[in-house]
């Protein structure tokens, strides 16, 4: 599978928006997301690539793309 990075981008949970939905989850390539207590999404920064799928598929708008942590 092919995964476009944005260099020196992470992904962002805005946690109050964050429904636990697990679309975000479920499309990450390289299993950086968990849902964290059924309560919000929490992203592994050393593993997280930037390639953005988990921001376009949240239907809440929650997660945002980042400069690096």
């Amino acid at each position: 599978m092919s995964v476009k990075v944005i260099k020196g981008k992470k992904a962002n949970v805005l946690r109050g928006e964050c429904v636990a939905c697990g679309a975000c989850v479920n499309v990450c390539p390289v299993d950086a997301i968990t849902i964290y207590k059924g309560i919000t999404a929490q992203i592994n920064y050393a593993r997280c690539v930037g390639c953005s799928k988990c921001s376009v598929v949240c239907p809440a708008y929650a997660i945002n793309m980042e400069m690096g942590r």
